[in-house]
């Protein structure tokens, strides 16, 4: 499941994300009296929530400096309303997405998606999920395609307040997920310092509880115990369980789309690297794309700069998740 979750996201998350940084979010915001930038996007993204107080929006959006938002959040709410805020959001997407789609704008596929997703919506509770209720309690635009980036949005914050919820359970705070973010690789940990507008101060200290609880070792890196603890998710009787139930997540249905993904890439001449970070569960449906003739190369990818006891650490560890779980794998791949 959370293959598919992932999966979803990234291929959905780009239509949503587009108001964070098409120019038509800063023209229509501006036009009632907000400075442009960070101003915008903290009262743009809360105004379904209603003219909330910096604090509220300190507890939603979780991982920013706190004095930002209370700088920026009443100051907005004096210059403009919190519903004319949200029309100029929705009317932001709804230029940008027309100036983006161009022809497609009227195809089917987003009708349809935005049905399905849609009725996604309506199966999703909005107890214990302020940024999801609030964007609930807004009128579904008539346009599919607005209606397409509606339900993104929704399913975004819904899953975004699920991920405050598990962070709060683990008492990991808004700067300590940042850093363990960005321990991953994925995104450079200056780049969420920096955009998250947190000191210097702040992150070395954060690093530092996180290495007092032996998330991150001396060097900031994650270590075996933080890899493992994320590797939980679903328990296995409740994957199975889930198969049981939605065929979607069948064994054949989930390798249908790795093999898809894959075939793609080698019709194109792209060099295939699977990442086991991806999930260790993947390693089966790979290994039955091997076994059918498709040529695998796995690697870890590091961000540039890492230090060499770092990577010697990592790597080790991976090849070692390799060989236990399908010790057959360790021929047919190199590292």
């Amino acid at each position: 499941m959370a293959n598919t979750a992932r999966f979803l996201w990234q291929r959905l998350e780009s239509y949503h994300g587009l108001i964070y940084f098409v120019p038509e979010a800063d023209q229509h915001y501006t036009a009632l009296g907000l400075d442009p930038g960070m101003m915008g996007y903290f009262a743009s993204r809360s105004a379904a929530m209603g003219p909330v107080p910096a604090e509220v929006v300190i507890a939603t959006f979780y991982n920013f400096e706190p004095s930002r938002i209370r700088a920026l959040v009443p100051l907005a709410w004096q210059r403009t309303t919190a519903q004319a805020l949200w029309q100029a959001r929705v009317a932001a997407a709804d230029a940008a997405l027309t100036r983006l789609l161009g022809s497609r704008l009227q195809s089917p596929d987003i009708a349809e998606a935005a049905a399905l997703l849609r009725e996604l919506v309506g199966e999703c509770a909005p107890e214990g999920r302020p940024l999801f209720a609030g964007h609930l309690a807004q009128a579904w635009p008539d346009e599919p395609h607005l209606a397409l980036w509606q339900a993104i949005t929704l399913l975004r914050e819904y899953r975004g307040d699920g991920h405050i919820a598990a962070l709060t359970v683990e008492a990991v705070s808004g700067i300590e997920a940042l850093v363990i973010h960005g321990a991953t690789g994925s995104v450079p940990p200056a780049v969420l310092q920096a955009t998250r507008g947190w000191s210097n101060e702040a992150w070395a200290a954060a690093v530092e509880r996180l290495q007092a609880r032996n998330w991150l070792d001396d060097d900031g890196a994650l270590t075996g115990y933080l890899h493992d603890y994320a590797t939980k998710g679903l328990s296995r009787a409740g994957l199975a369980a889930l198969k049981e139930l939605v065929p979607v997540f069948s064994d054949d249905e989930q390798y249908a789309r790795v093999r898809a993904g894959l075939d793609m890439a080698a019709r194109y001449g792209i060099t295939t690297v699977v990442e086991p970070q991806n999930s260790l569960d993947d390693l089966a449906l790979f290994a039955r794309a091997r076994d059918e003739g498709l040529e695998l190369v796995v690697r870890e990818v590091l961000p540039p700069g890492t230090n060499r006891r770092t990577r010697e650490r990592s790597l080790r560890w991976w090849w070692a998740t390799l060989t236990v779980r399908s010790p057959a794998l360790r021929r047919p791949f190199s590292r």
